[in-house]
């Protein structure tokens, strides 16, 4: 634990590996971890958002772009073939390290974004992950949505 606290950006972390958003997603028994993803999507999701009447490319361009605007994120992987990466976002204060996952979406009504983050350590985020990723919808949005 001390190692994923005296750790710099996505240095530290477990390996990455793609996350599987299909109907066997389940989401952590604790509260520090936060979900949003499209209408229609089968996932136990916090809140939904999307989908946008543009190609899958521009929601990824869109993604990248807002990724790399956030605070203390770092980009950990990215599997481009499947539309998914993964960052490492640190707390302010103590310097945690979050996962936020990114995978874009395509369905009958445009393209839509799945947006996960948990944290690595504790039981409780006291929020902090819903919060990224209501900031996340925001600059992705902000994209796409004239």
């Amino acid at each position: 634990m001390i190692g994923l606290l005296l750790s710099r950006g996505a240095d530290g972390v477990p390996a990455p590996a793609p996350v599987e958003f299909g109907p066997g997603f389940v989401l952590p028994r604790s509260p520090n971890a936060h979900l949003l993803a499209p209408p229609g999507l089968d996932l136990p999701a916090h809140g939904r958002f999307g989908p946008w009447p543009v190609a899958p490319a521009r929601v990824w361009e869109a993604l990248l772009e807002a990724a790399a605007e956030q605070p203390r994120t770092y980009p950990l992987a990215a599997w481009p073939e499947r539309l998914q990466a993964q960052w490492v976002a640190r707390t302010r204060l103590m310097n945690f390290p979050d996962i936020v996952v990114g995978q874009v979406t395509e369905g009958p009504a445009g393209s839509g974004l799945v947006l996960y983050s948990r944290s690595l350590l504790g039981w409780s985020d006291l929020g902090a992950n819903a919060a990224r990723l209501a900031a996340w919808r925001r600059a992705v949005e902000g994209r796409l949505v004239p």
